[in-house]
């Protein structure tokens, strides 16, 4: 086998395209398809580039050795902090059928399809440890309905981390977000700080309602904390008819759908 031939091969086997190995070793798509085709051989610096990338010694790319020789894996003694993760090969299906130039589904390390399953996916439907997609599911997740350890949708976010329109998880941030730790218009959580906020200690703009609670209009169960109105203890049915009027009577317009959730709480 040629240089070419080798090369081609190791860039299969773990499935990038020429574009893709091409941005990790800095040069143009052209430079990988001449280097494939023979007709042109990689500078010293982009050869060991090669060699770290797919593991492999340089005599097996440009002497006549049968099999690629792996690189000795790094000991402790010589980075005494350096851990390998090993990801499992992932063996590259896909659809024959397509639709907007994308295959309807497609599994590989680096997945791009209607339907991405993959190490890194990209599609409508993304699943991978790095997912991107209108509904994407992932370690690293990012679409419009998102679902992850970080997660960020533009729409829905659940997560251990989590931000979007409407925001779920440990900690979360949106319009409208709940977790332990919550930070939006509207916040609902264990510690909730935003224009309106509902928890345990509740920090708001407007209003907080909580065990511990701060805002313009505050409500307490043990300290509150209001430069409008405070109320500390439960509340009589009087008090919550009072404090409705002046929650609409204080919250601004683009707020009433918060306004409305904490009425219906007091009710």
């Amino acid at each position: 086998m040629t240089f070419g031939d080798k090369l081609a091969k190791l860039r299969r086997e773990q499935n990038y395209t020429q574009e893709q190995l091409a941005d990790l070793l800095g040069v143009s798509r052209q430079s990988v398809s001449k280097w494939e085709s023979d007709s042109a051989y990689p500078e010293t610096d982009k050869l060991i580039k090669i060699c770290e990338t797919f593991n492999c010694s340089s005599d097996y790319l440009l002497l006549d050795v049968d099999e690629a020789k792996p690189q000795p894996a790094k000991t402790h003694d010589d980075e005494p902090y350096a851990f390998e993760i090993r990801i499992p090969k992932i063996k590259e299906r896909k659809s024959k059928r397509t639709l907007w130039g994308m295959p309807l589904w497609h599994v590989a390390k680096n997945a791009h399809g209607i339907i991405a399953i993959g190490v890194k996916a990209k599609g409508i439907i993304a699943i991978g440890v790095r997912s991107c997609g209108v509904i994407s599911v992932g370690v690293l997740s990012l679409g419009v309905i998102s679902v992850g350890t970080l997660s960020l949708g533009l729409l829905f976010s659940l997560g251990v981390f989590a931000a979007a329109l409407f925001g779920v998880g440990t900690i979360s941030a949106g319009i409208f977000a709940v977790g332990a730790i919550s930070f939006g218009a509207f916040a609902l959580g264990a510690i909730a700080i935003g224009d309106v906020s509902v928890g345990a200690l509740a920090i708001g703009r407007y209003v907080a309602i909580g065990d511990h609670a701060r805002a313009m209009i505050a409500v307490g169960g043990h300290k509150a904390d209001g430069s409008v109105f405070e109320y500390v203890g439960r509340m009589t049915f009087e008090t919550k008819q009072h404090v409705k009027t002046l929650i609409d009577s204080n919250v601004p317009a683009y707020l009433k759908w918060a306004a409305s959730i904490v009425k219906a709480l007091l009710s």
